[in-house]
This record gives structure tokens, C-alpha cells and sequence, in this order.
């Protein structure tokens, strides 16, 4: 029999693409190993910033803060839904130790769900192997 989640796995693949997309946003800024180029004006001799993926932060920190929000708005059981499937994932518990993971989840919890979630590297790789381990 299927596991039953408060969450639809449709809503989970949703966080994983929001997850990837800001974490591969992120990633990205420094990958040519440097923030911006920096001009020299040579009458003044001021420096002229040149910052062409300013409007990219700005949509980089949206991102990451609507991914704050819509997990900030999961309820007790929704968010250890993600926490134990993340930890399947992980391969901290198998599938049939759902009940298990599931229950030490909510147990566990200590703080702000949101902020344990986005502290775990690999946190959207996790939830989607959790999801096929899962069958979901």
C-alpha cells in the first residue's frame, strides 16, 4: 500500500525545483571567480563598479526568500513529512521505516523546520531520492 502524505508529491518536486534553482543561482555567481568588474575612471581616479547581475541577486534573494516562506507555512505534520523523507533520502532510514522517521521527526523538532531543511547540502537531491524511494 502507498504511503499517504499530507504533502502531494507534485508540491514536493515543486520545492525541489525551487531548491535547485537557488542553490544553482548561487553556485553560479562566483563561478568565474569574480563578483563583478571594477573600472577605473583615469581623469578621477574613482573606481566605477560595473554590477550586470545586480537584478539577478535581487531575483536570487526573492527566490530564496519565497523558499523560506512556503516552507515556513507548512504545518507540524507537513514539514516532518519533509524532514523524514529528506532523511530517506539521505539514507538515514529505509522505506519501510517510514512510521519511524516520521514519528522522530516530529519528536526532534527543535526549532524553525525551514531553517534545518535549507542547512542540509544536497537538501533537493535528498528529497527527490526520498520521493523514488518512496514511490512516489
Amino acid at each position: 500500500m502507498p504511503t499517504e502524505l499530507n504533502l502531494s508529491a507534485e508540491t514536493i518536486r515543486m520545492f525541489i525545483q525551487k531548491i535547485r534553482a537557488a542553490s544553482n543561482t548561487l553556485s553560479d555567481a562566483y563561478e568565474d571567480g569574480h563578483e563583478g568588474e571594477v573600472a577605473y575612471d583615469a581623469e578621477n581616479l574613482v573606481a566605477v563598479h560595473s554590477h550586470e547581475g545586480l537584478a539577478e541577486e535581487e531575483n536570487d534573494d526573492l527566490l530564496d526568500e519565497e523558499i523560506r516562506e512556503l516552507l515556513s507555512d507548512l504545518n507540524v505534520d507537513e514539514a516532518a513529512e519533509l524532514v523524514a523523507l529528506t532523511w530517506i533520502g539521505r539514507g538515514d532510514y529505509d522505506k519501510g521505516d517510514w512510521d519511524q522517521a516520521l514519528n522522530e521527526a516530529k519528536e526532534r523538532s527543535t526549532g524553525p523546520t525551514v531553517t534545518y531543511l535549507l542547512g542540509i547540502p544536497h537538501l533537493a537531491d535528498y528529497l527527490e531520492t526520498g520521493l523514488d524511494e518512496m514511490n512516489l
